[in-house]
Parts: structure tokens; C-alpha cells; sequence
């Protein structure tokens, strides 16, 4: 299977003292705070001492005023979309396809661009990361190494695979996943891998690239083909 936080701001504060509240404003805030719900994530994700960028799951925050979404679930306990997608390569990583499921949408479009064609729906993903733990060991694991965080319905994810903590070769790769919030659950809708290649051409490509664009200057009907 060919299943973006590296720098943090800090904020300073400010050195003018805060505006006062009017009490009912102060009331309304300190509800709002109470209303807040802090979610754990337990899932080590990322293990490597080799791999010092990789991250690990980390305690994530939901609030009722985050995205209305879908179906419109109580947004106070919902995964954001950072945390299901951690959910899922942790289900991957521990070869637990029930849990996997759960976060696949019915409907849900995953393009392997290694693969012609994308599976379409939820039984064929399924049937497809079937054939993809019977094919490896639980030794081979994937490992985050930046995974956007700022929107909860489009993250993006860098990764690479382990053997035994130690990377393996030519598996850096990038996906890029879609969420909904159906039946009350925020799930995958679509999800696009993109693999590093064996073979790299280098300058080779845009070689290529120069050719068909070429072509498709000189002969304009075969764009038809595309």
C-alpha cells in the first residue's frame, strides 16, 4: 500500500493587560470552556530513534464550535481529522481491520496511483488492505513524518515504512485524505496515495514531458486519448 506541522509558532502575549468582560460575556465564556472536551489519542504512531521528524499521537482538542458538518454529530466528541487518519495507519501498523473499517466511509474513493484503477467503495478498500497485510509482517511499519492538522475534512500526510526501525527503501510516500462526518462519525470519503518510485529517471522525465507536449502541440486530436 502507498497509503504538516515540522515548525511550531509561538505565540508570545501580548504585554497589554486583557480587556474586561461584562459579566454575562464572562458567563457565556467560561460555559464555552466548560463546554470544551479534550480527547486523548493513545496511539503511537511513530516509534523510530532513527527518525527524529516522525511524530507521535498527542492529546487533541474538540470543541461544539468546530466545522458543522454532514450529518451534524456532536462536534465535542468527534475525532478531528488528523486523529482518524493517525487511527488509521495505527490500524494498519497493527494489522486490526475492524478498527480500519470503522473509518471508511461506505462510498469512499482511495486512488493507489501504483494501481490502474481506484477501488471504489468500502468492500473493495477493505478487500484490498486484506491483501496487503497477508502480504507483509507486522515488522514492516508506517511512520508519520508530517500530517496537517489545521483542517479536519482535508489532511495530508508524509510518511515512510520501517523494518524493524530502520527505514526502508524506496517507501517515502505522501497521501492526501478527505473526511465527512456521517452517521455521527467522522470518516474517510477519499484518499489518494502517491509512492516513492524504484526507478528514477531524474532529468529523463522532462525529457519526456517536453515530448508529449510536443506531440500534443503538433497533433491536437490526440489529446482525445488522454
Amino acid at each position: 500500500m502507498s497509503l504538516l506541522t515540522n515548525s511550531t509558532t509561538l505565540l508570545r502575549p501580548s504585554k497589554l493587560s486583557p480587556p474586561l468582560l461584562h459579566p454575562h460575556t464572562a458567563s457565556i465564556a467560561t460555559h464555552s470552556t466548560q463546554r470544551r472536551s479534550r480527547r486523548c489519542n493513545p496511539l503511537r504512531v511513530s516509534s523510530s530513534p532513527q527518525n527524529p521528524t516522525a511524530t507521535i499521537a498527542e492529546p487533541v482538542t474538540t470543541t461544539q464550535s468546530d466545522e458543522a458538518n454532514g450529518d451534524g454529530g456532536d462536534e465535542s466528541i468527534l475525532l478531528s481529522g488528523s486523529s482518524v487518519v493517525r487511527a488509521f495507519y495505527a490500524g494498519i501498523n497493527s494489522h486490526d481491520l475492524d478498527s480500519v473499517e470503522e473509518l471508511i466511509a461506505h462510498n469512499c474513493v482511495y486512488e493507489d496511483l501504483i494501481f490502474p484503477q481506484p477501488f471504489v467503495g468500502r468492500k473493495a478498500i477493505m478487500d484490498f488492505f486484506n491483501k496487503f497485510i497477508d502480504t507483509i509482517s507486522m515488522e514492516l511499519q508506517f511512520v508519520i513524518d508530517d500530517i496537517s492538522e489545521a483542517d479536519s475534512s482535508a489532511v495530508g500526510v508524509t510518511w515512510h515504512l520501517e523494518w524493524k526501525g530502520r527505514p526502508f527503501p524506496f517507501s517515502k510516500g505522501c497521501s492526501f485524505y478527505r473526511l465527512e462526518v456521517l452517521n455521527g462519525k467522522r470518516q474517510i470519503i477519499y484518499g489518494r496515495d502517491s509512492v516513492e518510485p524504484f526507478f528514477k529517471p531524474g532529468e529523463t522525465a522532462l525529457v519526456a514531458i517536453r515530448g508529449v507536449a510536443w506531440l500534443l502541440q503538433r497533433f491536437p486530436k490526440l489529446a482525445d486519448w488522454l
